[in-house]
């Protein structure tokens, strides 16, 4: 009998937890998140946390992992997602795979990551260069090592052209024979039955669900958890600091942004976030099926083999 890793999915305020909730409680099941905040200990409010009810109804795992100060990549989510997957599988329940995070939901669709180590020395190197000399001497050492052409590579990409010249130059090999390599890999959850669903709502409905969660979030003391954050460390990791609803509030604590526009740009932020992520949902999952929010039921959700 296969092993069956449910993998429900969606945009921002779509509404998973709810789903996944009523789901997992249905179906005997326990919930991975694959969520890219929801690792860090004290970043609750501003990313709609599960709250301790919601936690004590359905075991939850990847969640309140580190503090706000660690960094956390794909390779450090896999070999966390792999534990606990095969101990809620070990132990007879059922896994449902929850989050909007694409970073990590490629997890459970196919290779991650490659092997090439990078040295310190090396990336300490190329952002010294980048910010010295600019942009246009890193794309001309990149076209120089990858003569056949660098695909679709966005060469206006600071961070994604100084991935490419930094796997380059470690590897001694071009990003063609990387990205060769990189698709023979086995998938981390390869021995599993992926079934994947994604929670869709209409545009306007979403937005107004945009508009509520920013104002819950900001009552609920979005700015007091934020002035909490910074001395524990928040903007040593940039991931975390960066994130929609932290970004902003930070930039008001610290005076760069009116208390009478907080709101209004986080829901701005958020809805252009969204539109991304629907285009990421379009183009790089496999043939899924959409399921309407308005009419998902907890008990009777399929979610059907990719």
């Amino acid at each position: 009998m296969p092993r069956v890793l449910h993998v429900l999915t969606g945009c921002t305020a779509v509404g998973k937890t709810a789903l996944a909730l009523r789901w997992a409680e249905a179906h005997n099941a326990e919930i991975v998140s694959c969520d890219s905040l929801l690792f860090y200990r004290g970043m609750d409010v501003g990313t709609a946390k599960p709250a301790k009810d919601e936690l004590a109804r359905v075991p939850h795992h990847l969640i309140d992992l580190f503090a706000v100060t660690e960094r956390m990549d794909v390779t450090r989510y896999v070999t966390h997602a792999g534990r606990a997957v095969a101990d809620i599988i070990a132990r007879g329940r059922q896994v449902l795979v929850a989050g909007g995070s694409g970073f990590y939901l490629r997890a459970f669709l196919g290779p991650v990551a490659d092997e090439v180590n990078v040295p310190d020395e090396l990336r300490t190197e190329l952002r010294e260069r980048l910010e010295r000399e600019g942009l246009v001497p890193l794309v001309k050492e990149l076209h120089g090592l990858n003569p056949a052409g660098l695909g679709a590579l966005d060469v206006q990409n600071p961070r994604r052209v100084l991935r490419a010249l930094e796997r380059c130059r470690a590897s001694g090999r071009t990003l063609v024979e990387l990205q060769a390599a990189f698709a023979a890999q086995a998938a981390p959850f390869a021995g599993y039955e992926v079934k994947l669903c994604e929670l869709v709502r209409e545009k306007d409905e979403l937005d107004q669900r945009i508009e509520q969660r920013v104002a819950g979030m900001l009552q609920a003391g979005l700015v007091e958890e934020v002035r909490t954050l910074l001395p524990a460390g928040l903007k040593q990791n940039p991931s975390a600091a960066n994130a929609i609803g932290y970004r902003e509030t930070i930039d008001f604590i610290e005076g760069r942004l009116p208390a009478v526009e907080l709101a209004g740009l986080i829901v701005k932020n958020t809805r252009a976030l969204v539109k991304k992520q629907r285009t990421w949902f379009k183009t790089q999952l496999p043939e899924h099926p959409q399921v309407d929010a308005r009419s998902a039921d907890g008990r009777g959700l399929f979610l059907p083999q990719v």
